[in-house]
């Protein structure tokens, strides 16, 4: 059995050498595709020798592919070259990342760096500005209009835009929508975890309407604040235009309850007004109004609430009205009713009692023999 080892070794070694002599890519069998037949058939001849040289017949599409697939550098996709000459594709991509000179121009007679940097602008301005991933969960997510962000339509809020102006220290003049997305665009980059940021950009997406981005951008600032009073106030002013009055009003509350003492608290009564009138609760919503103007003298819009409220009357004084009202038409119909019963009744009984008596007294005088009319005379003499 010793001596059988050293021949097992020598026959696997002879195994292993033939099969890398079959192997050789000058005795393997090459395939390649027919674009006549429309199959993959057995390279022979020239088409075999041009493989084993290196060199690639044009009319195999497959191969001239998978050799000139490049990928580009800021696209992360794959684009297939095809230049007029037989240099090597990858010195066009060398010019644009600055490692080549070649002066060549692709098939449309374009340069394919100008070609990249055209794709790469395009790029940038399909850039939308979001607060990035959406949170899974929030600690608000239980509100109905929260939780159906995604069905809301788009209500622009143009007043929005005048916390900006405060911000930016401008009183009047428009703002430049284009250049605000720029600056807020610049902030997330800055700072990429910031609930300010996010709560700007919530404001950015109110002015221009889109209800969802709004909601999503707030609550990622939720996310990482969840008592934070402006990002609460300003979801419940969204949801509030939607008319989620239950939502926005246990919203603005929590936002009032969160709010420092040393901050001003005007905007949550404001809300708070707007709300409960929407509610018909002009009592409550006319002491907030009126509060609000303590905190912030002057505020057109709530002096115009209070306007319209003082001309509309109280919904509790007009049940009460429509009830007393009701209540004497009732007590009228039933004295009439009443009234007339009674009357019936008097009017049966006399009746009653006068036919009887004449039936009586005629019977009587009947018997008896008796002249009515002499009665009578004697009635009236006497």
């Amino acid at each position: 059995m010793a001596c059988d080892l050293p021949c097992v070794s020598h026959m696997a070694l002879y195994i292993i050498s033939l099969h890398i002599i079959h192997s050789n890519s000058r005795t393997s069998t090459h395939w390649r595709l027919n674009l006549h037949e429309g199959k993959v058939v057995e390279a022979s001849g020239k088409a075999a020798d041009s493989v084993d040289s290196g060199v690639q017949e044009n009319d195999d599409v497959v191969m001239d592919i998978l050799t000139r697939k490049v990928m580009l550098a800021e696209g992360g996709g794959w684009r297939v070259e095809r230049p007029s000459n037989d240099k090597n594709n990858h010195q066009y991509f060398d010019r644009c990342l600055g490692t080549g000179s070649l002066d060549e121009k692709n098939r449309n007679g374009k340069d394919v760096c100008s070609d990249l940097s055209e794709k790469k602008d395009k790029t940038k301005e399909k850039t939308v500005l979001t607060c990035g991933k959406p949170v899974n969960t929030t600690k608000y997510d239980h509100l109905r209009g929260i939780a159906n962000r995604s069905e809301h339509p788009h209500v622009p809020e143009p007043e929005v835009a005048l916390i900006f102006k405060q911000k930016g220290g401008k009183d009047s003049g428009e703002i430049d929508m284009n250049s605000l997305e720029e600056q807020l665009k610049r902030n997330k980059k800055q700072r990429p975890k910031s609930v300010q940021v996010y709560n700007q950009i919530g404001n950015f997406w109110r002015i221009r309407g889109n209800t969802q981005l709004s909601i999503e951008c707030f609550r990622k600032a939720l996310s990482l604040s969840p008592n934070n009073p402006d990002v609460l106030l300003n979801t419940a002013r969204v949801l509030f235009n939607l008319q989620y009055l239950d939502d926005a009003i246990f919203l603005t509350r929590r936002s009032l309850e969160m709010q420092p003492p040393d901050q001003n608290t005007w905007l949550q009564h404001f809300t708070l007004g707007e709300i409960l009138k929407a509610y018909h609760h002009y009592h409550e919503a006319s002491l907030h109004f009126r509060h609000a103007l303590d905190l912030n003298p002057g505020f057109q819009p709530a002096q115009a609430h209070l306007r319209d409220m003082e001309g509309a009357p109280s919904p509790t004084v007009t049940q009460y009205t429509l009830f007393i009202i009701l209540f004497l038409v009732l007590g009228v119909l039933f004295g009439v009713v009443t009234s007339v019963e009674a009357n019936f009744d008097d009017y049966g009984e006399s009746s009653k009692t006068q036919r009887h008596f004449n039936r009586a007294m005629a019977m009587r005088s009947i018997k008896l023999g008796i002249n009515h009319k002499l009665i009578r005379m004697r009635k009236h003499n006497t």
